[in-house]
């Protein structure tokens, strides 16, 4: 399968400091998880789905050797190339640099430091316009953009209603975490330069993905009970993805 009209976006930014002194001379996204580096499981999802066309955008630290890792994307079948995001400005304002990669096309946009085993295979099938979402339980939603959906009778068997979205809540109204696992149309730049920083000074991706919930046009899928996902980016996180990917 050849996803022609569909473009991947693996976000790839961020100091990764939380993972220091890992990150001090290597790329947080080369963090060895199993037996190979981090985001080397993005880029397989990424050909999995079907899709030729990647950009990576990196943060300014070693960057380098990222891009050295990496190559040209041939390893994957992927035709790769980069992005430097040079400030931290948030997932969204990340995503914002590929509006000229996008052209026309719709976008599949995988965190690099989030890892899963749900199938891309189909994944994309389906989807034409809006957003798209994946959501999983966890047990610690107020780390992440946490949903609260109403269940719904659907041919896509796991698809939901979404409510609200809200980033890191002190009281999550549900165990639903909004994976690093995206869709977007192309009017995503549009909605981007719309966004006002947060408190945090980023422009946050759960204030974009609100904006296609206002408007209707989002759809969530809550990931079978079969499939895991993680992130990545602490200590603790990296032990889980470890012991996922080694089973």
């Amino acid at each position: 399968m050849n996803n022609n009209n569909l473009k991947g976006v693996l976000l790839c930014g961020g100091k990764g400091s939380r993972l220091y002194p890992l990150t001090k001379v290597i790329n947080k996204h080369l963090v060895p998880v199993g037996n190979k580096p981090m985001v080397y499981y993005g880029l397989e999802k990424m050909t999995e789905a079907g899709i030729k066309e990647v950009l990576i955008v990196s943060g300014v630290e070693q960057c380098g050797t990222l891009i050295e890792q990496c190559g040209d994307g041939k390893d994957w079948g992927l035709n790769l190339t980069y992005k430097v995001q040079t400030e931290a400005g948030g997932i969204a304002q990340a995503l914002s640099l590929a509006e000229n990669f996008a052209g026309d096309s719709k976008l599949f946009v995988i965190l690099g430091d989030n890892i899963f085993n749900m199938p891309t295979k189909d994944l994309t099938n389906n989807f034409s316009t809006g957003a798209k979402v994946f959501l999983k339980e966890v047990s610690d939603p107020e780390r992440f953009g946490v949903a609260e959906v109403v269940k719904k009778m659907s041919m896509y068997g796991n698809q939901v209603q979404v409510l609200s979205i809200e980033e890191k809540p002190k009281t999550p109204k549900s165990n639903l975490a909004v994976t690093g696992l995206y869709m977007y149309d192309n009017t995503v730049f549009d909605k981007i330069r719309t966004l006002k920083a947060s408190a945090r000074g980023e422009l946050e991706v759960t204030d974009l993905n609100n904006l296609y919930l206002k408007e209707n046009s989002l759809i969530a899928e809550i990931m079978p009970e079969n499939c895991w996902w993680t992130d990545a980016g602490t200590f603790e996180s990296l032990a889980v993805a470890n012991k996922l990917v080694n089973k």
